[in-house]
């Protein structure tokens, strides 16, 4: 391998390229394409980086007018397949590279529709505020949406200068977060971010996700070392930030890493599909569930139940469990929307087929 070429890879890798989207990206590479990810998303068009630096870039029309669903087309983290002329500024779209993960939702406003947070993250830090933001069935939320997303799950307890209770506060988290690294800073303050430092190592990817006013912009300027985020107060009477993230972007540290700040979100409805999320937050209940003496208990009434006895005991949260009945539910229900709404884009397809053909002036 030559000097030029080790250069080559060794920046795309620092932007997070590896093995997986080097495979995924084969049959584009054929095609005289270029690999670039993209760092900011606009109303018309994008920023993307690439290994000689930015490059505004737009869909090709080809890419907008065959795309389905919007959670197909490039989020912020995605890595694209770009064409690029020569003397040219702007670069043409033609395909998204196949996703490693993908931390997902349930677009607001009540339609069935999957909108992407964050894609290719290694890792997902959920930050919560130890203010009036906190909320242990909030964070069994994220839990779910993180672990079925591919990215591991890193829970961050902000404003552990404004808790006087934080050991109380630690202990109960752990509780939830099985498997899962909680920490507890101060970012403000700037007291206890080396565990963030420590996990963001170069060519890695890390998300901030989690309500309004946690402080994630507030931890962004602290890694970063200037204030590059703008910040905002939180209400003392509602313990609710106000909006100071607009939009996802992909921000490179000098370690080598890199960073995406999300906005915040007021509510977080599960996207469906798998319920592997679910399952690994809530492995407690399911590891109780097996030992139940029906198969298909409902953990009411029956004899014999597990879970059950471990309420009744004080084992298990009668909290935690009804938020694992809760979300089990919404799962179901979402999955019966996408399955719905499958079936009406496939008669719709028919239908403008069938009146393609008909309107064929020599059809046989």
């Amino acid at each position: 391998m030559n000097t030029n070429e080790q250069t080559t890879n060794n920046s795309l890798e620092l932007l997070g390229w590896n093995n997986f989207f080097r495979a995924g990206f084969q049959e584009f590479a054929d095609a005289g394409l270029q690999p670039a990810r993209v760092a900011l998303e606009h109303r018309n068009g994008y920023t993307l980086v690439t290994e000689q630096g930015e490059l505004r870039a737009e869909l090709s029309g080809r890419l907008r007018h065959t795309t389905a669903d919007r959670w197909q087309l490039p989020a912020v983290g995605d890595w694209v397949a770009v064409a690029v002329e020569n003397g040219n500024d702007l670069g043409i779209i033609h395909a998204v590279v196949p996703r490693r993960s993908a931390f997902s939702r349930n677009a607001v406003g009540g339609r069935t529709e999957q909108q992407i947070v964050a894609a290719n993250i290694d890792t997902l830090v959920i930050v919560v505020g130890l203010d009036g933001n906190f909320n242990l069935r909030r964070i069994e939320r994220y839990l779910a949406a993180a672990w079925d997303s591919g990215a591991t799950p890193m829970v961050v307890l902000n404003k552990a200068d404004q808790c006087p209770n934080l050991a109380e506060r630690l202990a109960e988290v752990e509780s939830v977060a099985i498997g899962t690294t909680v920490v507890a800073i101060s970012a403000l303050e700037g007291e206890e971010i080396e565990p963030l430092q420590r996990l963001l190592r170069p060519g890695t990817t890390a998300a901030l996700v989690g309500s309004s006013g946690v402080g994630k912009s507030t931890i962004i300027n602290r890694l970063v070392g200037q204030d590059r985020q703008s910040t905002g107060s939180t209400s003392l009477s509602v313990g609710k930030g106000k909006h100071t993230t607009t939009h996802r972007e992909l921000i490179p540290l000098a370690s080598g890493a890199i960073l995406m700040d999300t906005p915040g979100m007021r509510e977080l409805q599960l996207w469906g599909g798998s319920d592997d999320g679910v399952s690994e937050t809530f492995g407690d209940i399911e590891q109780l569930a097996a030992n139940c003496r029906f198969s298909d208990c409902q953990h009411q009434d029956e004899p014999g139940c597990a879970v059950a006895d471990a309420l009744h005991n004080g084992q298990l949260e009668y909290g935690r469990f009804e938020n694992y009945r809760k979300l089990q539910r919404e799962l179901a229900y979402q999955n019966r929307r996408q399955d719905e709404g499958a079936m009406r884009a496939e008669k719709e397809r028919w239908k403008k087929l069938t009146k393609q053909y008909r309107s064929r002036p020599n059809r046989p």
